[in-house]
């Protein structure tokens, strides 16, 4: 069985930063891109940052210039740092692992991580 865990979420003042982190585990064959998500109350899901296996990322425009993707291959662990946050940042964010798994290709999630910021 698979799972991804994340850690690092909390509260922060505007301008702060705060360094999310993933780690998956399980029957884990290869991993392919590597993402966060986050969702607002009242608002959908929305793609924060992604990462290939290759390291080839990719930014919401909301983020970029303030956010940075990374992984770590050898740990199947993928990391947000984020600057300069708004409050416009809180939200819950998720971890998302596109893996294969016991021979299946399939997308799995964490259980979600708080991010408060105040203004």
């Amino acid at each position: 069985q698979v799972q991804l865990v994340e850690s690092g979420g909390g509260l922060v003042q505007a301008g702060g930063s705060l360094r999310l982190s993933c780690a998956a585990s399980g029957s884990i064959f290869s991993i392919n891109d590597m993402g966060w998500y986050r969702q607002a109350p009242g608002k959908q899901r929305e793609l924060v940052a992604g990462i290939t296996s290759g390291g080839s990322t990719n930014y919401a425009d909301s983020v970029k210039g303030r956010f940075t993707i990374s992984r770590d291959n050898a740990k199947n662990a993928v990391y947000l740092q984020m600057n300069s946050l708004k409050p416009e940042d809180t939200a819950v964010y998720y971890c998302n692992a596109d893996l294969l798994s016991r021979s299946r290709f399939r997308s799995y999630w964490g259980q979600g991580t708080q991010v408060t910021v105040s203004s």
